[in-house]
């Protein structure tokens, strides 16, 4: 190896320093400079090689080679004048020449580099497999794609001949024969299947220099057919959902252009789809804005919109919805309700209810709250008379339940299984009301319906008619009730001809009728029929103590009304309504409640005193009562206001019982302990408890 003296260790001199310290044949011995601080000295020393600031110490018979690069003629002069024969001297400018060439090799091969990995990203970014042999047959190309389907590592092809990377290829053949095989099934070693194009690689000069192979994998091909046909199939099943539906359905693109409907929508709006598809989606609209377009505008859905439709002009009910794909808005689908359909549904709706109402008995004794001595009785009274087919008499102020007991005896009674027909007498005109109580025969009157009309009575047969409001019948219709409740037969309006019929009649009033029987507007004998079996229903300032009880099952019954969450009422305001005369009776008291959980936020649970503000300014309540026998003190706090309340409650009930605790407790709605407690608490003499 031959040892190398650089003088000069600038730019020049670093670079040769660079391109020598690579080379097997020739070795940097010593780098000269005049600067310590040189960058060729500074490389030398990182490389171990040694330096000096002077070449005249280092002429010796070691150093053959010297490459002189200050540029300086006088420095090249004087060491031609002073090596060694032997020793060769380079000159600046041949070094110079060398540097720069090393740079644009060291440029070019960069430039090189860059290209293949660009072409290297190229190959191997694409889904096909590439594979390329040169014209001995050695592969020179085999790209990541071509990996993965051939199950064969790249290094492991690089090289290789490609009869032992693919045992078997038609690439040799085609070096001989220099034609195209397109599309051309094969099944490779794994069992995989590829399609592949085999294509010559020839310059222009027709010399061959070698072949490459483009494949795919067909199972991707297979399974987007497979993907493909399942689509289709799905696209014919909605495609067949949406022509069989009864409703009209129709879509409309991004741009608001029809591009489908079904034989519904045809037959409803009176359109074809010559009409419709790739038309505005106004055209269908006779009588208000499209929905489409609303839709589209508003990415919101609209439901219940009433429009007219149609050269017909029919009137719909639209509902329509945006279409979002990947939330991309692609259109909007809208199916149109007939409203003809839905009115004659309403129709049928409206009478099946009128008949339930006729028909259905509700309530049962289980339904009645009542723990009054009263109440109690009036109860045991009903359940006596369901047992029997004497007609009942409910009397009572308006609202305190005569309905609710009719109903009650009714389900008591053996005729439970029968229809149950109420007929409110106040309701009904006087002109209609005998027409409507006992029927009337064909041409009766004017408007009459063809064959005549049943009455109440002969739809009530073998079940049971309840007549609300009974005080409000005119002397003739009175008349011919008698005769219902003597014989057991009516007689149709128009009619001669008596038809006998099985009633129970149980009848109502709020007022007095014996003084109707006095001023001569009810008649004394039916009055004596029907007072067979009278009940009275007391009045709900007689009976209190049941407030609490009947507030929480009205409360249920309007949360289930209303879709609402009440709990309860809370201690204030159960004094407040505890202190009211209730004129309306438990109706009122309904009402009272209702309003006031109407107008109770959604996340309040308790009706408090502030939900209850006509109380307040009514005749009655505890601030104003002028004839209550209950009175407090001044200065009392509510709960010690109502201690004193429960504590009389319970002083009252046991002196009325006879002290028996047990039956107190059930009255109350306590249990024996709880009622053992209070009494410990309130002080109650036990003189009153034996």
């Amino acid at each position: 190896m031959q040892n190398v003296m650089i003088v000069g260790a600038g730019k020049g001199g670093t670079a040769i320093l660079k391109i020598l310290k690579e080379s097997e044949v020739l070795r940097v011995a010593v780098v000269i400079d005049r600067n310590e601080d040189a960058p060729g000295i500074l490389l030398a020393k990182k490389e171990g090689i040694q330096t000096g600031t002077s070449w005249k110490p280092f002429i010796t018979e070691n150093i053959d080679i010297i490459i002189e690069v200050t540029g300086n003629d006088a420095v090249f002069q004087e060491l031609r004048d002073t090596k060694n024969k032997k020793t060769v001297l380079i000159p600046g400018s041949v070094a110079f020449l060398v540097s720069q060439l090393m740079e644009e090799k060291e440029e070019l091969v960069q430039k090189h580099q860059n290209e293949s990995y660009q072409q290297e990203l190229i190959f191997n970014a694409t889904n096909d497999g590439m594979l390329v042999i040169d014209n001995h047959g050695k592969v020179i190309l085999f790209n990541k794609r071509a990996e993965e389907i051939m199950g064969v590592k790249k290094d492991q092809a690089i090289g290789k001949n490609v009869v032992d990377v693919i045992p078997t290829t038609r690439l040799p053949l085609i070096l001989e024969s220099r034609r195209i095989e397109a599309n051309q099934e094969m099944v490779l070693s794994n069992e995989r299947k590829i399609i592949t194009t085999r294509i010559p690689i020839i310059e222009e000069n027709g010399t061959l220099i070698g072949a490459f192979a483009v494949f795919k994998d067909i199972t991707e091909v297979v399974n987007l057919a497979e993907e493909i046909t399942d689509l289709k199939e799905i696209q014919t099943m909605l495609q067949a959902i949406i022509h069989s539906s009864d409703d009209a359905i129709s879509v409309v693109d991004e741009n608001g252009r029809g591009i489908l409907i079904n034989p519904a929508y045809t037959r409803i709006t009176g359109l074809t789809q010559e009409q419709v598809i790739g038309k505005p989606a106004t055209a269908d609209i006779s009588e208000g804005e499209s929905m489409h377009m609303k839709v589209l505008q508003t990415r919101r859905a609209v439901r219940g919109t009433p429009m007219r439709v149609g050269p017909n002009k029919r009137e719909v009910i639209v509902n329509v919805a945006p279409i979002i794909v990947k939330g991309k808005l692609k259109g909007s689908v809208g199916v149109i309700h007939d409203m003809s359909e839905i009115k004659s549904l309403n129709r049928e709706l409206n009478r099946a209810r009128q008949l339930i109402r006729k028909l259905e008995a509700k309530y049962t004794f289980e339904d009645i709250i009542g723990h009054s001595e009263e109440m109690m009785l009036a109860i045991e009274q009903a359940k006596l008379g369901a047992k029997t087919p004497a007609t009942v008499l409910l009397r009572g102020e308006s609202g305190t339940g005569k309905e609710l007991f009719a109903h009650a005896i009714h389900n008591a009674s053996d005729r439970k299984y029968n229809k149950f027909i109420r007929v409110n007498c106040a309701a009904i005109s006087e002109t209609l009301l005998e027409s409507e109580l006992f029927g009337y025969e064909e041409g009766a009157f004017s408007g009459a319906v063809r064959g005549g009309k049943k009455g109440f009575f002969e739809e009530a047969n073998n079940g049971s008619i309840f007549l609300d409001e009974i005080g409000e019948l005119s002397a003739n219709t009175q008349a011919k009730l008698l005769r219902v409740l003597q014989e057991n037969e009516i007689t149709r309006v128009g009619g001669t001809k008596p038809i006998s019929i099985n009633v129970r009649v149980i009848a109502a009033t709020n007022v007095n009728l014996e003084k109707g029987i006095a001023s001569g507007s009810f008649r004394e004998d039916l009055y004596y029929r029907l007072n067979r079996m009278p009940i009275h229903i007391p009045p709900l300032r007689k009976r209190k103590k049941e407030i609490p009880v009947l507030c929480a099952r009205l409360i249920l019954k309007i949360n289930r009304d209303y879709g609402r969450n009440v709990e309860g009422v809370t201690p204030a305001a159960l004094f407040q309504l505890m202190g009211y005369d209730w004129p309306g009776n438990v109706r009122e008291l309904e009402n009272i409640l209702g309003r006031a959980i109407i107008f109770m936020k959604y996340n309040e649970t308790l009706i408090d005193v502030h939900h209850l503000p006509e109380l307040q300014n009514k005749k009655g309540t505890v601030h104003s009562q002028t004839n209550s026998k209950e009175s407090f003190t001044l200065g009392q706090s509510l709960s010690d206001l109502l201690e004193d309340y429960e504590a009389k409650i319970i002083q009252q009930t046991l002196t009325r019982l006879n002290g028996n605790k047990t039956v107190t407790a059930k009255t109350l709605g306590l249990s024996v302990r709880n009622l053992y407690y209070k009494l410990d608490k309130y002080n109650i003499e036990k003189n009153s408890m034996q």
